[in-house]
């Protein structure tokens, strides 16, 4: 009688120390799926050639084809990218940002590429080119990013460096500045730099 309850004793012992590591790996389990990579893709376009945002977004219109929730942070030259054709020189600009608006490409139709460019030459035969072969050009790429919901969010701190207003840039964008890429990026599956 005394050893079945000393079994018995021990039994309730070892279910309650598998309990508790039970409980232990359950809690490890959670914070190990908070910090693995979601179905995510961020991309960051810092570039603001023709041709490298092309591949930027060739690669984030398949990323989001493929399902995932895909993020491009342009920063520096890649806000060229977003600039609205027109841009008002007048205004709030001082001077040094006025030369940087002048000596910047004015929107996306205003890019050079990254060799052969020749005062635009180059980026008007690869424009010519892709239209004869019937592949998308970099403003038709830019809206079915949109419809595949492809977030596009400016980089703030290089706006403010750049003296680039929110005036300038095209609708539909996020702003934030490198904690809101951070959080993307940290998340995400695939991370690249353009």
């Amino acid at each position: 009688m005394k050893t079945d309850a000393v079994e018995f004793l021990q039994l309730q012992n070892d279910i309650r120390h598998l309990r508790n590591k039970t409980e232990r790996l359950e809690q490890e389990i959670n914070e190990l799926s908070q910090r693995a990579p979601e179905n995510r893709a961020t991309i960051v376009v810092f570039s603001g050639d023709l041709d490298k945002v092309l591949a930027g977004l060739v690669i984030a219109t398949g990323a989001a084809a493929a399902g995932l929730e895909t993020t491009m942070f342009f920063t520096f030259w890649g806000l060229c990218v977003l600039k609205k054709t027109q841009v008002a020189l007048a205004g709030q600009k001082n001077i040094k940002e006025k030369m940087f608006a002048l000596l910047t490409p004015s929107g996306s139709k205003a890019l050079g590429v990254s060799r052969m460019n020749f005062m635009g030459i180059g980026a008007k035969m690869l424009r010519s080119m892709m239209k004869d072969k019937g592949i998308a050009s970099l403003e038709e790429l830019m809206e079915a990013a949109r419809g595949l919901r492809v977030k596009f969010i400016a980089c703030t701190m290089s706006m403010d460096a750049m003296g680039v207003t929110k005036d300038e840039l095209v609708e539909g964008l996020e702003y934030g500045g490198v904690e809101t890429y951070m959080a993307d990026a940290s998340r995400s599956k695939v991370t690249l730099f353009i």
